[in-house]
């Protein structure tokens, strides 16, 4: 039986502020991940630290990506296909908590982010649409 979608893929993409990690995102970004996951072992973050350009070398990632992960840009990162659950370990690596990562791809400080957090997340009021915004 066909697949039947309760609304177009493009879709996602109308969503202010969002990023939503798709399939197509997933396979744009096995490569950053696969080197995000390697760096839950102690050695690989070591020899990450110690020649960082070259560590990236062993990943078939996009230069885009590289210099993304080079220049700590998880905002970058994300709309490169990374996902969060992923980036913290490069965050992790750096001494940066889940929280401090996250914060920074929000344009606010920790306290700030966690605030409106605690108040419930972002507001649904306000812009809704990309394309209504015009």
């Amino acid at each position: 039986m066909p697949r039947t979608r309760l609304y177009p893929l493009a879709d996602l993409e109308d969503i202010p502020g969002t990023k939503v990690f798709t399939a197509l995102r997933s396979r744009e970004a096995y490569y950053l991940h696969k080197f995000c996951m390697s760096l839950m072992k102690a050695e690989n973050r070591e020899e990450f630290k110690a020649d960082e350009p070259a560590y990236l070398d062993k990943f078939k990632m996009t230069a885009e990506q590289k210099q993304a992960v080079l220049d700590r840009d998880l905002t970058k990162l994300i709309e490169l296909g990374g996902n969060m659950y992923f980036l913290v370990k490069l965050a992790s690596t750096d001494g940066l908590s889940a929280l401090k990562a996250v914060s920074t791809t929000s344009g606010m400080g920790v306290e700030e982010y966690t605030q409106m957090m605690l108040e419930g997340g972002r507001s649904p009021e306000g812009i809704r649409s990309i394309r209504d915004k015009n």
